[in-house]
C-alpha cells in the first residue's frame, strides 16, 4: 500500500481545503509531520483512517459527527479524499460524513446524509466509478488491505504509547491486543467448542449412567430383596462395572425362575383342594333348595283349597260380563240418540222464540219461503247502495272544493303583497350596491401604499430586538476578552515556573553510571532538587490549552458581535422612522385598507340579494297567475257537482223507504233472512233425531233378548268395563296355573326323596368352599408375581444390556474429548506450560514479532540489547506471551517493564516495526510502502536518535515512505522534507517544506 495525494476539506481542525502530496514528501523516503502541540497533526492520520474505513481510530470513532471543523463556513462540506495504490491497483476514495448544512431556500438548516465514493484510475488517468456503496466500498478495501482498521491503526500508523503499554501489560492485555491483530478468533472458537463438546459429552454419559442406574434398581426392586446390584460411574472407565452388573442380573434371573416353578406347585394343590369344596357345597345347596321347594308347595296347595267359592263366583261374573258387552254397542247408540233429541229440541225452542209471534208455529216449508222472499228484497238493494256512496263522494269532493277556495284566496292575497315588497327591496339594493362599488375602488390604492410601510415597520422591530442582543453580545466579548487575557497570563507564569524547574526535570530522568543527557558525564554529584508545586510538562500544556480555547471563545465572540453591529445598522437604514411612528401610521392606513375591502364584501354580498330579489319577483308574478288559474277551474267543477249530487240524492230517498238509510234498511233484510233459515233448520234436526232415537231403542231392546237378558235395562246392569274383564278373567287362570304348579311339585319323584331326608346345611360346606378359595387365590397371586417378576427382570436384563452398551462409546468419546478440551484450555498433566490454544498461536506469531524486533532493536542500541520471546511461567499464572530483553552489557535478561522512557522507546519502535512485519506476513505477505509512526522521538539522545535514524533510513532502502509524527526541534534539522502543521484563530493550515534546512 503506498498513499499518493490526500485532500481534506473542514475536517477537524482544517477550516478550509488542505493538500498533502505524499509522493512528494516521499521522494526521499523519509518525511516529518511536525507543528505545536494541539495544531492537528493526527487529524492528518485520522483523515487517512477514515477514508479507507469510514472511522477514526481511538475513542473518537463515536462520535463521527465531531469531525466536522468548527473553524469552517457552514456552506463548505466535510470531505475527505484520498489517492492510494493497493495490490497494484490505483484508487481514489472519497468520504463525506452525515452534516448539516444551510437550506437552498428559506432559512435553518437541512441534514446530509452520508456519502462514500470508489473509484479506479486506469493507466490513461481517467478515473471509473466502482461503488457508491458504504458497505460495498468497506468490504473492497478490507478485502485488498487484508486488515481491519485496528490492524492498520497498529500496522501502519505505529502509536508509540501503545506499544509502551504493550511492554508493560500482563500476558492478559498482551493476549487481547495479539489477537484483534492476527484475528485468532478460530483458535478461541476451536477452545469454546472443545470445552462446549467435553460438557456435552459428559452430560450424555452421565445420562447413561443414570440410566443404567435407574434399570439396576428397578431389578433391585423387582428380585424383592437379595444383594444389592453394582452402581454405574461416569467418572470410571473400567469395564469389569458392566460385567458384575450383567452377572448380577443373571444371577437374579435364575432366582425368580425358582421362584416361580415353587409357587406353580402350590397353586396346583390349592386349585385340587377348592374342587373338591365346591362340588360339596353344590351338593347340599341343591338338597336344601328341594326340600324348601317342596314345603313351600305343601302350603300353597292349602291355600287353593280355601280360595275355591270365590273363584267359582268370579266365574258367574266373567259370563254375565262378556254376554253384556255383546249388547254394549246398541245401548251406546240408544243412550247417544236420546241425548241426540233432547239437544235438538232446546235448539228448536230457542230459534222459535226469536221469531215474530205469526211465524212461532209455522213449519219449516214455510220459515224457508220467507228466508227466499227477504233475500230477494236485499238484493235488490244495490243499485240504491250505489247511489248513496257516489252522493257522499259528491258532497266531500264539493267540501275540499270550497276549502281550497278559500286558502288560495288568501295565499293569491299574500302573494300579492310580498310582490310588492320585493319590488320595494330592489330599489333599495340597487342603490346600496352603487355606493358600496365606489368605496370597494380605493381598496387597491391603500394596499399598495401599505405594503412598504409595513417592510419599514419589520425592519424597525428587528431593529429593536438587535439592539437587545447587541448588548448581551457585547458583554459575552467583554467576558471572553477577560478570560482570554487571563488564560494567557497563566499560561506564561506556569512556562516561566517550568523554565525555572527545568534543571530539576532533567535531574530527575539521571540514573548512576548513565550519560547525562546535557552533558555527558556519567558521574551526578548534586543533581537539582525539584520544587515540591513546580508544574511539569503537561500543566504546561494544559494552561496552553486553556489559553488556547480562551483565545478562540474570545474571538467567536467578537465574529459574533461584529456580525450583529452589521445587521443592527442595516436594518436602521432599511427603517428608517421609529417603531411606534411607523405601526400608528401602518394602523391607520391598515384600517383604512380594511374598511375598503369590507366595502367589496358588501358590494358583492349585496349584488348576490339583488340577484336573489330579481328571481323571487318573478317566481311570485307566475305563482299569482297560476292561483288564478286554478280558482276558474274550481268553480266549474262546483257547477258540475251540484248537478251530480241531486240527481244521487233522489235516487237514494226512493230506495230507503221509511229506513234511516240504505245500509240499516239492508241490514235488517239480511238479519230477518239469516233468523228465518236458522229456525227451519232447527225444526228439521228435532224431526230428525226423534226418528233416530226411536229406531235406536228398539234395536237396543232386539239385542238384550237374544243376549238373554229380560230387557235393555238388564244389560245395561251387567255391562262391564274391559280392565274390570280382563283382571278377572287373569285372576281366574293365575289360579288355575298355580294348581297345575302345585301339582307338578308334590308329584315330583326327586322333590319327595329330598324332603325324607334330614334336613341340608349348605352354610358349612360354603365356610369350606370360601376357606378354599381364599387359599387358591393366595396361591395365584403369588404365582402371577413370580411370573411377572420373571418376565421384568427378563426385560430389564435386555435393557440393562443395551444401555451399557450405548454406554461405552459414550465414556471413550466422553475421555477423548476431555483429554483435547483440557489440553486446548491449558489444564492438562501434559501441558507443562498451562497453554491455552489460543495463547499458543499468539505465542508463535509474538515470537516472529520479537525476531524481527530484535534484529531492529540490536541495531539501534549499538549492539547492546535483544528483544527475545519466553515460554517461561510467572509465579501462578499461564505462560506464552512473556518478552524479555537481552542486556549484552550485563548478560542478563531484564523484564520490560523495568526499561527506562529512552530504553522503552527504542523496543517500542523496534516491536512496532516488527510486527508491522508480522502482520503484513499474515496478511498475505502484502506490502506496506507508507508507514507512520507517532511520536516518542523526545526521550532520546542525539547518539541513539542518530541510530534511530539510520535504522529508519533502512527502510527507505527498502523503498518504503516512513512518516515521523513529532515535534521534537532536532528533527527538523535531521529531515528535509516536513509537512507542517500551523494553528491559527480561523483554525489550521498545512505547508509542505521539500528543502533542507540549515541548523
Amino acid at each position: 500500500m503506498r498513499l499518493h495525494h490526500l485532500t481534506i476539506t473542514a475536517f477537524g481542525p482544517y477550516a478550509g481545503t488542505e493538500h498533502v502530496d505524499f509522493d512528494r514528501l516521499g521522494a526521499g523516503g523519509l518525511f516529518l509531520l511536525h507543528g505545536p502541540t494541539g495544531s492537528g497533526k493526527t487529524a492528518v492520520l485520522d483523515a487517512v483512517c477514515y477514508a479507507l474505513f469510514g472511522s477514526v481510530p481511538g475513542t473518537r470513532r463515536a462520535d463521527l459527527g465531531a469531525l466536522r471543523s468548527h473553524h469552517a463556513p457552514p456552506d463548505l462540506p466535510t470531505e475527505v479524499v484520498l489517492d492510494v495504490t493497493v495490490e497494484g491497483r490505483r484508487l481514489e476514495v472519497t468520504r463525506r460524513p452525515e452534516q448539516q448544512r444551510p437550506k437552498k431556500r428559506g432559512t435553518g438548516h437541512t441534514r446530509d446524509k452520508a456519502v462514500s465514493l470508489l473509484a479506479e484510475r486506469t493507466p490513461d488517468g481517467e478515473l471509473r466509478p466502482l461503488s457508491r456503496s458504504h458497505q460495498e466500498i468497506g468490504e473492497e478495501i478490507g478485502t485488498l488491505l487484508g486488515m481491519n482498521r485496528d490492524q492498520f491503526c497498529q500496522v501502519v500508523l505505529l502509536p508509540q504509547g501503545d506499544f509502551a503499554r504493550f511492554l508493560r501489560a500482563d500476558a492478559e492485555e498482551r493476549g487481547r491486543l495479539l489477537g484483534r491483530l492476527f484475528d485468532t478468533r478460530r483458535f478461541a472458537a476451536a477452545e469454546q467448542y472443545l470445552a462446549a463438546e467435553r460438557g456435552s459429552a459428559l452430560e450424555a454419559l452421565r445420562e447413561a449412567d443414570r440410566a443404567v442406574d435407574q434399570l439396576l434398581h428397578r431389578a433391585h426392586q423387582a428380585t424383592g430383596g437379595g444383594p444389592p446390584p453394582p452402581v454405574a460411574d461416569a467418572a470410571s472407565g473400567a469395564p469389569d462395572r458392566t460385567d458384575a452388573a450383567l452377572g448380577w442380573a443373571a444371577v437374579a434371573r435364575c432366582a425368580a425362575r425358582e421362584g416361580h416353578e415353587g409357587a406353580a406347585l402350590a397353586t396346583a394343590a390349592a386349585e385340587h383342594r377348592h374342587t373338591a369344596a365346591r362340588a360339596a357345597h353344590e351338593a347340599a345347596t341343591e338338597t336344601a333348595r328341594l326340600q324348601h321347594r317342596h314345603a313351600e308347595a305343601r302350603a300353597r296347595a292349602d291355600r287353593l283349597a280355601a280360595a275355591a267359592g270365590r273363584i267359582a263366583d268370579l266365574r258367574h261374573r266373567l259370563a254375565t260380563g262378556r254376554a253384556a258387552a255383546t249388547v254394549a254397542a246398541a245401548l251406546d247408540l240408544r243412550e247417544e240418540a236420546a241425548a241426540e233429541v233432547d239437544g235438538a229440541r232446546a235448539a228448536e225452542y230457542a230459534a222459535r222464540e226469536r221469531l215474530p209471534a205469526e211465524l212461532r208455529e209455522a213449519g219449516a216449508e214455510t220459515l224457508t219461503d220467507r228466508a227466499h222472499a227477504a233475500r230477494r228484497e236485499f238484493g235488490a238493494l244495490d243499485a240504491a247502495r250505489r247511489a248513496e256512496e257516489r252522493a257522499h263522494r259528491l258532497r266531500a269532493e264539493s267540501d275540499a272544493l270550497d276549502a281550497a277556495a278559500t286558502a288560495a284566496a288568501a295565499e293569491l292575497d299574500a302573494a300579492a303583497r310580498e310582490q310588492a315588497a320585493a319590488a320595494a327591496s330592489r330599489e333599495e339594493l340597487r342603490e346600496r350596491l352603487a355606493e358600496e362599488r365606489r368605496h370597494a375602488a380605493e381598496a387597491d390604492v391603500l394596499t399598495e401604499r401599505l405594503r412598504p410601510l409595513r417592510d419599514r415597520l419589520g425592519a424597525a422591530r428587528a431593529a429593536e430586538r438587535t439592539a437587545a442582543e447587541l448588548h448581551a453580545l457585547r458583554a459575552t466579548a467583554d467576558t471572553a476578552r477577560e478570560a482570554a487575557a487571563t488564560a494567557h497570563e497563566a499560561w506564561l507564569a506556569v512556562r516561566e515556573r517550568r523554565l525555572d524547574s527545568l534543571a530539576a526535570e532533567l535531574a530527575a530522568g539521571l540514573v548512576p553510571g548513565e550519560p547525562c543527557a546535557v552533558c555527558g558525564g556519567t558521574e551526578h554529584p548534586a543533581p537539582a532538587a525539584a520544587e515540591p508545586s513546580a508544574p511539569d510538562l503537561a500543566a504546561e500544556e494544559a494552561a496552553l490549552s486553556r489559553h488556547e480555547t480562551a483565545a478562540d471563545h474570545r474571538r467567536t465572540a467578537e465574529h459574533a458581535l461584529a456580525a450583529a453591529v452589521a445587521r443592527h445598522d442595516q436594518l436602521r437604514e432599511a427603517a428608517g422612522d421609529t417603531a411606534p411612528a411607523l405601526a400608528e401610521a401602518e394602523s391607520r392606513l391598515a384600517a383604512d385598507t380594511e374598511a375598503a375591502r369590507e366595502s367589496g364584501r358588501s358590494a358583492e354580498r349585496t349584488a348576490a340579494l339583488l340577484e336573489r330579489a330579481a328571481d323571487r319577483h318573478g317566481e311570485l308574478e307566475r305563482w299569482i297567475a297560476e292561483l288564478r288559474e286554478r280558482a276558474r277551474a274550481r268553480t266549474e267543477r262546483r257547477t258540475a257537482l251540484a248537478l251530480d249530487l241531486a240527481e244521487a240524492e233522489e235516487e237514494t230517498s226512493r230506495a230507503r223507504g221509511d229506513a234511516a238509510g240504505i245500509a240499516e234498511h239492508a241490514r235488517a233484510l239480511e238479519q230477518h233472512a239469516e233468523l228465518l233459515d236458522t229456525a227451519a233448520a232447527a225444526v228439521t234436526a228435532a224431526a230428525d233425531a226423534a226418528a233416530r232415537h226411536k229406531e235406536a231403542d228398539a234395536r237396543a231392546a232386539d239385542a238384550a233378548f237374544r243376549a238373554g237378558f229380560t230387557g235393555p235395562g238388564a244389560a245395561a246392569r251387567a255391562v262391564l268395563p274391559d280392565d274390570a274383564l280382563r283382571s278377572l278373567a287373569e285372576e281366574i287362570e293365575t289360579h288355575a296355573a298355580e294348581e297345575s304348579v302345585v301339582a307338578a311339585v308334590l308329584g315330583d319323584l326327586a322333590t319327595a326323596r329330598a324332603a325324607e331326608l334330614p334336613p341340608a346345611r349348605p352354610e358349612a360346606a360354603a365356610r369350606v368352599l370360601d376357606a378354599a378359595l381364599r387359599q387358591l387365590r393366595a396361591t395365584g397371586a403369588a404365582e402371577a408375581a413370580a411370573a411377572g417378576r420373571v418376565r421384568e427382570l427378563e426385560d430389564l436384563s435386555r435393557q440393562l444390556t443395551a444401555a451399557l452398551r450405548r454406554q461405552l462409546p459414550l465414556r471413550a468419546h466422553a475421555g477423548r474429548v476431555s483429554r483435547l478440551a483440557q489440553l486446548t484450555a491449558g489444564t492438562a498433566a501434559e501441558n507443562r506450560h498451562r497453554m491455552r490454544l489460543e495463547t499458543y498461536v499468539l505465542a508463535a506469531r509474538l515470537e516472529q514479532v520479537a525476531e524481527a524486533a530484535g534484529a531492529r532493536l540490536h541495531r539501534m542500541s549499538g549492539g547492546r540489547y535483544t528483544l527475545t520471546h519466553t515460554d517461561a511461567r510467572a509465579g501462578r499464572a499461564r505462560s506464552g506471551l512473556g518478552l524479555r530483553v537481552t542486556d549484552a552489557w550485563t548478560g542478563r535478561d531484564r523484564d520490560t517493564a523495568t526499561l527506562s522512557g529512552g530504553e522503552s522507546f527504542l523496543v517500542s519502535l523496534a516491536l512496532a516495526l516488527g510486527l508491522a512485519d508480522a502482520v503484513a506476513e499474515e496478511s498475505g505477505g502484502r506490502r506496506l510502502d507508507t508507514l507512520f509512526i507517532d511520536e516518542g522521538f523526545g526521550t532520546l539522545d542525539e547518539e541513539t536518535l542518530d541510530e534511530v535514524l539510520d535504522l529508519l533510513d533502512g527502510l527507505r532502502e527498502q523503498d518504503r515512505t516512513v512518516g515521523i509524527v513529532s515535534h521534537v526541534p532536532e528533527l527538523r534539522a535531521r529531515v528535509p522534507a516536513r509537512l507542517e502543521v500551523r494553528k491559527g484563530s480561523e483554525g489550521s493550515t498545512l505547508r509542505h517544506h521539500t528543502a533542507p534546512l540549515d541548523r
